[in-house]
């Protein structure tokens, strides 16, 4: 499945707000089973968010510091 840029970009973001969302959803909701599976979800998907932006970013610093060029090139 192809994303644009854009939109992958923009997915960790959108899974960490939409996370939080749904977890202070389940604050506004009375009937237990509901405020209950809002939570679960929210907090799953909000933790989903978070690994994603941090491998990214580890990802990202490694291939910055590696030498791209084989063994060898040099």
């Amino acid at each position: 499945m192809y994303l644009p840029r854009s939109l992958y970009e923009a997915l960790p973001y959108l899974y960490v707000v939409g996370g939080g969302a749904l977890a202070g959803l389940s604050w506004h909701l009375r009937e237990a089973g509901w405020s209950n599976a809002a939570l679960l979800t929210g907090i799953v998907v909000f933790v989903a968010g978070l690994v994603l932006l941090m491998r990214r970013r580890t990802f990202r610093d490694d291939a910055a510091r590696y030498d791209s060029r084989s063994l060898d090139d040099a």
